[in-house]
């Protein structure tokens, strides 16, 4: 009987590191061979602590889930950080992996890598055609470095060392371990947090940020940590019939958006918040529309199984949970 694989989940406490390891466990994978640190324990920014962790774990698998990531604001007041760190994060993990014999590894990027006014629904063969969306640029640099640091990997040593590394760009994610903070979070998080606010303190009026009227793309965590571990267990010739060596990132996505203002109006309803939702057109919008064109995934077999309201009514309650911790 074959040991199954050592697996590292870089992000494990993450929203979708911890969602990869879940349903590494859902799978079968055994809890003692899949390897994790936090932040405290290991600073992915630091080259010789990243060798030292690696020499001594010999991983045979990496799930690169770890990342500074945060909303428009955040994006805005710290892009020194998000470019700095998510490159140093990448290029530590990638290039330590391939030192230690690393043979198959995924790294998850963003829906951001893609052009501000990239055709709808933006497919993988988008990027790198258009300016990038000024508010979170940095990031999507970083992401897109990440992306061309595997491919360049897979093309100088895929045949010579048997290296195997994804990538798959996400759509907006939700989900248990979101980050609810009151400025730095995303926009699902962030309306959850308003809304329930609202309804606690009876407050007659919630402010959303911009028109309400771009267009956003939502999946569920754990549908994503399904899609990643479904790609990372595909067979190498399945993989490349429906990628390029220069174009070989996979989209996830379910398939269909929604407009900001419906899906403030779908949580509220979600959190029983009954006031008055008005739309702030000072504040910064985003990108117009950012829907995925996931057809290369589902031809390879994955299709999302969780829809919005029953996704955003389990946000709901990990927000609950998370809020009864921390009183």
């Amino acid at each position: 009987m074959s040991i199954p694989a050592k697996i590292y989940v870089a992000g494990h406490r993450g929203m979708v590191g911890s969602a990869i390891v879940r349903q590494l466990l859902a799978s079968g994978h055994p809890a003692e061979r899949i390897v994790t640190r936090s932040h405290a324990e290991l600073d992915l920014t630091d080259q010789a602590a990243v060798r030292a962790f690696f020499a001594v774990e010999q991983p045979d698998q990496v799930y690169l889930a770890a990342a500074k990531v945060g909303g428009i604001h955040a994006n805005n007041t710290y892009p020194a950080e998000f470019i700095y760190q998510n490159l140093m994060m990448q290029a530590n993990v990638i290039d330590t992996a391939f030192r230690n014999g690393v043979k198959k590894l995924l790294f998850l990027g963003s829906s951001c890598i893609y052009p501000k006014m990239a055709p709808q629904p933006m497919r993988e063969d988008a990027l790198l055609t258009g300016t990038l969306e000024s508010t979170n640029e940095p990031y999507a640099i970083a992401k897109i470095a990440g992306i061309k640091l595997c491919e360049s990997y897979n093309r100088q040593y895929g045949n010579s060392h048997g290296v195997d590394y994804r990538s798959v760009m996400p759509t907006n994610l939700y989900g248990p371990g979101d980050n609810y903070h009151p400025e730095n979070s995303h926009v699902i998080p962030a309306l959850i947090r308003r809304f329930h606010e609202g309804r606690v303190n009876n407050s007659p009026t919630v402010i959303i940020w911009g028109t309400g009227t771009p267009r956003r793309e939502f999946l569920y965590v754990d549908d994503m940590a399904a899609a990643c571990v479904h790609v990372m267990s595909l067979p190498k010739v399945s993989y490349e019939q429906h990628t390029q060596p220069m174009l070989s990132h996979i989209n996830v996505g379910c398939g269909h958006d929604i407009t900001i203002r419906e899906l403030a109006e779908t949580i509220a309803g979600v959190i029983g918040y009954q006031g008055e939702i008005q739309f702030d057109p000072d504040r910064p919008d985003g990108t117009p529309r950012k829907l995925m064109d996931s057809a290369r995934l589902h031809a390879l077999g994955w299709e999302g199984q969780v829809g919005l309201e029953v996704g955003l009514e389990m946000a709901y309650h990990d927000f609950l949970a998370r809020c009864a911790e921390d009183n």
